[in-house]
């Protein structure tokens, strides 16, 4: 199982979701996909996203204007 790192700050809905789209068709099911956004929205898209490619969202924290979230490949 791998953990993939992806610096998604300064990006505005859709950017943060494409890129982790984009991440995650190179991972593996069970990796661990790491993402950090500034878009507030992104707390609503994740949760969304990841029912809809049934993939498992882990962890959703927000630091202060950085959400970090973990995402474990379905």
């Amino acid at each position: 199982m791998a953990e993939k790192f992806i610096n998604a700050r300064g990006m505005q809905c859709p950017g943060p979701i494409v890129q982790l789209f984009k991440e995650a068709q190179n991972c593996a099911p069970g990796d661990i996909l790491c993402i950090e956004v500034t878009d507030h929205g992104f707390k609503k898209d994740i949760a969304a996203w990841c029912k809809k490619t049934k993939n498992e969202l882990l962890s959703l924290e927000d630091d202060g204007g950085v959400i970090r979230a973990r995402i474990k490949k379905g």
